[in-house]
């Protein structure tokens, strides 16, 4: 494990947003609850944390990739953390971690939720305005565990699967239906009943199912006007 990454609540941006997403490395044990890292905040709580998102990890080998797609944003891409990352290591990608998994997180034992819903806030983070759109089209988003067993993780622990229930939908393939496939029928039927996968998720392809049309992602990918930052 490459990274454990808390964040207190900070000034983002030039508007100076209350936000959680400048995580720092610590070397500290630190505990896993229910509801995620203790000492680890967000700034908006309706949208970001909860039991569901408890635990945001975001691959280091993304970087690299970064590096080259985004090289004016190489200066934001130094050391972990950049993404608003919780968890951090190599070898773990959308490609190869499933809807479902469970792993042992140090002592802890978490499962994975759902895919990251990139925001406006990562715009803020990086000073470009079209980076959390960038982060969607990338299927390089990172992924959320809901915590099953409480424990604690200090960097050098191991993180190893301990279930995989459903091996067919990997992260890669959700992501694709959510944000390119997006009116799959037959894949968004599939998504909308899925053991495992967060309630927001499985409403939102039923959602589309019921509507035939997608929701509006501008909302959540354009950082808002200044006064209309109260109620983001």
């Amino acid at each position: 494990m490459s990274g454990v990454l808390v964040g207190t609540l900070a000034p983002l941006g030039r508007r100076q947003v209350p936000s959680g997403i400048d995580k720092q490395r610590t070397d500290s044990a630190v505990d896993i609850l229910r509801a995620g890292l203790v000492g680890d905040e967000q700034g908006n709580k309706k949208n970001h944390g909860g039991p569901e998102k408890a635990i945001h990890h975001y691959p280091f080998d993304h970087y690299a990739a970064w590096r080259v797609d985004a090289p004016a944003l190489a200066w934001r891409l130094t050391a972990v953390g950049a993404f608003g990352e919780n968890i951090s290591t190599t070898g773990m990608s959308e490609t190869n971690v499933c809807i479902g998994d469970v792993y042992r997180l140090g002592t802890a034992l978490v499962q994975v939720s759902q895919g990251r819903q990139p925001c406006w806030r990562l715009n803020e983070r990086f000073g470009d305005p079209e980076m959390a759109r960038r982060v969607q089209e990338s299927g390089r988003t990172g992924w959320y565990y809901r915590v099953l067993e409480e424990g604690r993780v200090i960097v050098g622990d191991t993180i190893s699967l301990v279930d995989r229930p459903i091996e067919s939908w990997t992260l890669e393939r959700v992501i694709h239906v959510l944000y390119r496939d997006t009116l799959n029928a037959a894949d968004l039927g599939q998504l909308a009943a899925l053991p495992h996968l967060a309630e927001g998720w499985r409403a939102l392809a039923r959602r589309r199912l019921e509507r035939r049309t997608v929701e509006d992602w501008s909302a959540r990918l354009r950082t808002p006007a200044e006064t209309s930052l109260n109620r983001e």
